[in-house]
């Protein structure tokens, strides 16, 4: 059998009865962009004309990889020095 590969792909699934907060997300769910997992919350909203639309939450499920420290040349203040 052929595992799924659900790279770039998400889903989003109504969150009802006890699941539902008072302000949460009326949709929760997972994402995944590039091989990396993401919770996926969304809202339904009203827009000021009248149009529905999902105003949505992106949120790693992993925690930020720490940025990488670059070697820095020491600063020499006297190299633009015109004399």
């Amino acid at each position: 059998m052929t595992e799924y590969d659900d790279t770039n792909r998400g889903a989003l699934f109504k969150n009802e009865g006890e699941r539902k907060r008072e302000n949460g997300p009326d949709y929760s769910g997972s994402l995944n962009v590039g091989g990396e997992d993401f919770f996926l919350d969304a809202w339904i909203k009203t827009s000021q004309n009248g149009r529905k639309f999902m105003s949505v939450s992106v949120k790693p499920k992993a925690a930020p990889k720490p940025a990488q420290k670059t070697a820095r040349r020491p600063v020499d203040d006297m190299d633009d020095t015109p004399f």
